[in-house]
């Protein structure tokens, strides 16, 4: 298999760049996460940034085998769209969560965003198994987030 780069490059730049500014948008408001009652098994600040950025490249990594794969253009078309709407999702639940601090709002948009990670992770695996699979690590840790963030409800 011939990696091509300028597909690889832009699809890894998408989900990266989706998260930098999710970041960009919601960096004033850590000091007061840090102020919330945690739960149980919250873990540090600085491992948020880490896992975020392994997740984005999964998902850029598994997009690029999407768009360059056999597969029909409808079937990428709707494989693509479902991974961009999934990402508009994770986007906005950084600003519904960190910014608005709407929790309970928060929690049942990460369970949409949920319910499209694992829509997205099926429409990936059709067409590429490896990509269908790298979606595996984000849906895990997206229902930690879900835990995380209905415990910050109930705790604040």
């Amino acid at each position: 298999m011939t990696i091509r780069l300028k597909p690889l490059l832009i699809n890894l730049f998408i989900p990266l760049a989706v998260g930098g500014l999710s970041a960009l948008f919601t960096m004033n408001s850590m000091e007061n996460f840090e102020r919330l009652n945690q739960p149980p098994l919250s873990p540090p600040g600085w491992l948020f940034p880490v896992v975020w950025t392994i997740l984005y490249t999964l998902m850029g990594i598994a997009a690029y085998l999407v768009v360059t794969s056999n597969a029909t253009q409808k079937d990428k078309r709707t494989a693509l769209t479902i991974y961009g709407v999934q990402l508009f999702f994770n986007f906005l639940w950084s600003i519904i969560f960190f910014n608005r601090e709407d929790f309970l709002f928060a929690f049942i948009w990460l369970v949409a965003l949920w319910a499209l990670i694992i829509a997205n992770i099926i429409l990936f695996y059709r067409i590429s198994k490896p990509a269908g699979i790298m979606l595996i690590p984000y849906l895990l840790w997206v229902t930690f987030a879900a835990y995380l963030n209905f415990a910050i409800y109930l705790l604040n």
